[in-house]
């Protein structure tokens, strides 16, 4: 009997204790789970998140709930959910933008983009376009650069925040131009769309997710894309290899756990993002508006870790530079 006991008791202390991630992972998700976006709605992280969660959703059988919390670039959102309990019911919508630019471009931010959070994986690459107003005084991409170089601070260039990707996409797009113009930082793409159709504003760089739908609408004008090819989804846009313009840039979204998140929901949730990113609707729906999905060892939570360290190291000293030679 004393042995029983003991051997109970044993258990009660050591087993439970020994095997907890184990049990989660089975019953995870019991609840909806809250992704943030750290942008407002209708920017390029919500487009993508929102199309990857949804699918999601059904892998799961539990819903994902979508949280835009914009502002400092992203910084806000992402600082509540570094800050979040590590358990698997809130995750970040991140990008180059709240993990590379904001902590180089923004002041005082709350959270190490290395440190305190989980990755889970890779969703998307698109590249920056470069758009304006659609009666913009040039009819093609020489004609756009002239005008810019010869009016300097006379044209307004508009982005989605400091420390947003489209900020990042600005600076080195100016940087490489060598150009001076005004920019004028908003609160998210959507806002900066709604301006440069109003004509508030002369340019936009962007995420080709977020502008696509625009240019094809006629509603703005695209004059270059950040690659060495066109897009199929713009096959009207040069892309900047054949404008002659060395501007290459590939803007990439992931999704993020607070740091100390069981490696198991972890593993679950990198699975479902993984069936989401193979299934045929999502890589059209994405492949439409001129995204591309990664591959699948791109994909898993050690590889993103790799990439988002690497791309802070490469870009930091980059962003530094552009901000204090093109501000």
């Amino acid at each position: 009997m004393r042995t029983l006991i003991t051997s109970l008791l044993t258990f009660a202390v050591f087993g439970l204790s020994g095997m907890p991630h184990a049990g989660l992972a089975q019953t995870y998700p019991a609840k909806p789970v809250t992704v943030v976006v750290p942008f407002p709605a209708g920017g390029p992280s919500d487009v993508v998140a929102r199309i990857v969660t949804e699918h999601m959703s059904r892998t799961l059988r539990q819903q994902m709930v979508i949280e835009n919390v914009g502002g400092a670039g992203g910084t806000l959102g992402s600082a509540r959910v570094a800050a979040a309990q590590p358990d698997g019911y809130i995750l970040l919508a991140g990008s180059m933008g709240s993990h590379v630019a904001a902590p180089v471009l923004t002041p005082n931010v709350k959270y190490d983009s290395e440190r305190d959070f989980e990755p889970i994986g890779l969703t998307a690459h698109s590249p920056a376009v470069i758009v304006a107003r659609k009666d913009f005084p040039a009819t093609n991409l020489n004609e756009f650069v002239s005008y810019l170089k010869q009016n300097g601070d006379k044209v307004k260039e508009a982005h989605g925040g400091v420390g947003a990707s489209s900020h990042m996409a600005c600076l080195l797009f100016n940087r490489v131009l060598d150009i001076r113009p005004t920019l004028v930082a908003y609160r998210g793409t959507a806002p900066a769309m709604n301006d440069l159709i109003g004509g508030h504003v002369d340019f936009l760089c962007e995420q080709s997710v977020s502008v696509a739908e625009q240019i094809k609408a006629g509603t703005v004008r695209g004059y270059v894309v950040s690659a060495n090819q066109r897009l199929a989804a713009l096959p009207d846009v040069p892309s900047a290899k054949e404008g002659g313009i060395n501007y290459q840039m590939s803007i990439w979204a992931g999704i993020f756990a607070p740091k100390g998140t069981p490696k198991e929901i972890v593993t679950k949730l990198s699975s479902a993002l993984d069936r989401a990113l193979d299934d045929p609707s999502v890589r059209k729906r994405l492949a439409d508006l001129g995204g591309s999905i990664p591959a699948k060892q791109e994909r898993t939570p050690a590889s993103f870790t790799r990439l988002v360290k690497a791309e802070i190291a490469r870009w930091s000293p980059i962003l530094k530079a552009a901000s204090l030679t093109t501000q």
